[in-house]
């Protein structure tokens, strides 16, 4: 059995999304499906928010997540290791802790120095260190709402790029988008004042969150109609 425990890593449930989703997401999925389905949750967690419906936004976005690891598996991108250079403990931008891009309105900080002694060891780490450099409190939820909508854009534009040309450039664009599109992740759940780590604990503590399998033997027709 595979399960998340609350003070697991990043990259411990990029291997659990592997080890339960990989073998059935290799059958049945191209990138472009499980693209599809990234972007198919995340709109439905966005609907939650205008509904003022935060278990429809928390459910819809734990599984347009699980898709985004499955993604990042089938591209062989290691979303800790990106997200730490992308923000060591700084905005990506203006280099700030916390962001002051609002009142810099500058041009991004090419080279932002990184003190891996701060580096968190945990999701919740992660979660705690984007509440510091990007505050809730300084945005609305459907703000950050908004920025997750506009970064999977960004994040679909950098993969249909790197499907067209193939080139390590696009490849590399590909890994920043995906650290962004995470932060948003994050940034949406802490607006929303719940800790990701614990509810991916308890939708995952034992396979997978629909046939408790692993790995999963929810099937292609199911997956489809799927509606949370």
């Amino acid at each position: 059995m595979y399960s998340m425990k609350a003070d697991s890593t990043i990259r411990d449930y990029q291997e659990f999304v592997r080890h339960v989703y990989g073998k059935p997401n290799d059958l049945h999925y191209d990138i472009g499906d499980m693209l599809s389905n990234v972007q198919r949750f995340a709109m439905r967690a966005l609907k939650g928010i205008r509904k003022g419906d935060s278990n429809k936004t928390r459910k819809n976005l734990l599984i347009s997540f699980s898709w985004f690891m499955s993604t990042l598996n089938r591209m062989h991108i290691d979303l800790e290791d990106v997200l730490w250079k992308r923000f060591p403990y700084r905005c990506s931008y203006c280099g700030n802790s916390p962001c002051s891009c609002k009142d810099i309105k500058g041009e991004r900080i090419q080279n932002i120095k990184r003190d891996d002694s701060r580096r968190p060891h945990t999701l919740k780490g992660f979660q705690r260190m984007f509440e510091e450099v990007y505050p809730s409190a300084s945005r609305t939820l459907e703000h950050a709402g908004v920025h997750l909508a506009e970064e999977i854009g960004e994040f679909s534009e950098a993969i249909l790029a790197y499907r067209g040309e193939h080139d390590e450039d696009h490849y590399k664009n590909i890994a920043i988008e995906a650290a962004d599109m995470i932060s948003c992740f994050i940034g949406v759940f802490n607006s929303l004042g719940i800790n990701m780590a614990d509810e991916i604990s308890k939708m995952f503590s034992e396979n997978c969150h629909e046939c408790r399998k692993a790995p999963c033997e929810c099937g292609f027709s199911s997956v489809v109609r799927y509606n949370s």
